[in-house]
């Protein structure tokens, strides 16, 4: 398994990293099938996993605990706070109340001293960033978190935490985690731009653009949001539509290159020179082992290029998969002056 060097950490980390968001009550609940699929993992060279407090409930880094047991110094461990843990208005957000509270959760819930990577999982459009950078901080120099990273900033706000650290002498975000894959390249023109721009790694999920990607006759078998009442899948929705015949012709152009398009996405997501490891979130042993069949493809300029014309550089095909609006969008009161 390759490496990288994690933005200006200094750490080492494998090119496809194990996202464990599927381990737990959200996708596989058989805890000794999930510890199983976490070695697998390392066997095979992956030493980056990612998790989060809201994963499951804190289930998903209890299983990781366990799985590290005697592994830990193996593994650069990453984890993230800031999404709401039940409805109390303070165990969420970028406080300084509520990360000293989370950061002990968190390292309680896997069994270590440290978390080489903490996350801010979401922009908190409530709190000072200067009071948010001052607590992640503190967290450095007590030996608790070793760097912070951010999760689904939008560019500007990467710009503004970034100008934040340097006024105020805080230690700034080294990494950003956004969704990013085939039918999914907006990032490509902002967020990718603006992490290498401060030198910053980046760690992107979601290669198979939620079983569009996975190679299957039909995307939503076997899908977790397979029945469900999602517009996931919907050929209503003419995002949709756009995606399935964006899909049957990647379907064709991974045969013609002898790759199974699973492979050939994730061979996608690691060919930008912004992104430092894909992670993958397989919820079973079956889906792990495929996609690290995977490890090795490298993609032609001929079959990049190819790409490039069933889904243009940076767009989405279906608006509708971005997976939160700023603040500014999602609330109405913030678009209209009152009366």
């Amino acid at each position: 398994m390759k490496r990288r060097v994690l933005g200006g950490t200094g750490m080492s980390v494998s090119e496809f990293a194990l996202g464990t968001m599927m381990l737990g009550v959200m996708g596989n609940t058989d805890h000794g099938e999930s510890v199983a699929m976490i070695h697998t993992a390392l066997d095979a060279g992956i030493n980056f996993i990612d998790t989060a407090d809201v994963y499951s409930a804190g289930e998903s880094e209890e299983i990781v605990g366990k799985a590290l047991k005697g592994r830990r110094d193996e593994v650069v461990l990453a984890t993230k706070f800031g999404l709401p843990i039940g409805s109390d208005d303070n165990r969420r957000g970028g406080s300084r109340r509520w990360i000293t509270q989370a950061v002990e959760g968190s390292l309680r819930r896997l069994g270590t001293d440290r978390i080489d990577l903490y996350q801010m999982h979401r922009w908190d459009p409530f709190t000072d960033l200067d009071e948010t950078l001052s607590a992640l901080s503190d967290l450095i120099r007590a030996g608790k978190v070793r760097a912070i990273g951010s999760s689904l900033f939008h560019p500007e706000q990467t710009v503004e935490a970034q100008w934040a650290a340097e006024r105020g002498h805080h230690h700034r975000f080294r990494s950003e985690q956004p969704p990013y894959n085939v039918l999914l390249r907006g990032v490509e023109a902002t967020t990718l731009p603006a992490a290498q721009r401060y030198g910053m790694g980046v760690l992107t999920f979601g290669p198979l653009g939620s079983g569009w990607l996975s190679g299957r006759a039909d995307p939503t078998a076997g899908h977790r949001n397979a029945g469900a009442a999602t517009p996931l899948f919907d050929q209503a929705e003419p995002g949709n539509r756009a995606k399935a015949k964006a899909v049957g012709e990647l379907t064709e152009l991974a045969a013609e290159a002898g790759l199974k398009l699973a492979h050939l996405a994730t061979a996608f997501v690691l060919t930008h020179p912004a992104v430092t490891s894909v992670l993958l979130g397989p919820r079973t042993p079956a889906q792990l082992t495929d996609l690290l069949a995977g490890a090795d493809v490298a993609l032609s300029d001929d079959v990049l290029d190819r790409i490039d014309e069933i889904v243009p550089p940076g767009v989405n095909l279906n608006q509708k998969d971005i997976l939160f609006l700023p603040s500014t969008l999602g609330d109405k009161h913030t678009r209209r002056r009152p009366r």
